[in-house]
């Protein structure tokens, strides 16, 4: 059965997360709030996201992720019709801290 949106709870967990100041920290608390299936589905689809960002083809995607192109599409969908500009922020983010602006 489908729950609607409680954005109280979830600006209550957008909080949380910005307290956070550390990688070692986030890895902490997702360690506490996930099971390990939701962390490895998490970071699957961020993998995809960035691979996605860095333009590789599905086919490549799905020989280094093994996911599905099921899987990808999705992905692919947050990324460009339905975002929110979370995933640019990042990516943007650890391009800067790497030294590779454009």
């Amino acid at each position: 059965m489908f729950k609607p949106i409680d954005e109280k709870n979830l600006k209550d967990l957008y909080e949380a997360f910005s307290l956070l100041e550390t990688a070692e920290e986030v890895s902490m608390f997702m360690q506490d709030l996930c099971t390990p299936q939701e962390l490895v589905a998490i970071a699957q689809r961020y993998q995809i996201a960035k691979l996605l960002s860095e333009e590789h083809k599905y086919a490549e995607i799905v020989e280094m992720t093994g996911t599905s192109t099921a899987t990808i599409s999705r992905v692919n969908r947050s990324l460009s019709m339905v975002s929110s500009g979370g995933y640019a922020i990042v990516f943007d983010r650890l391009k800067q801290k790497n030294g590779n602006a454009d």
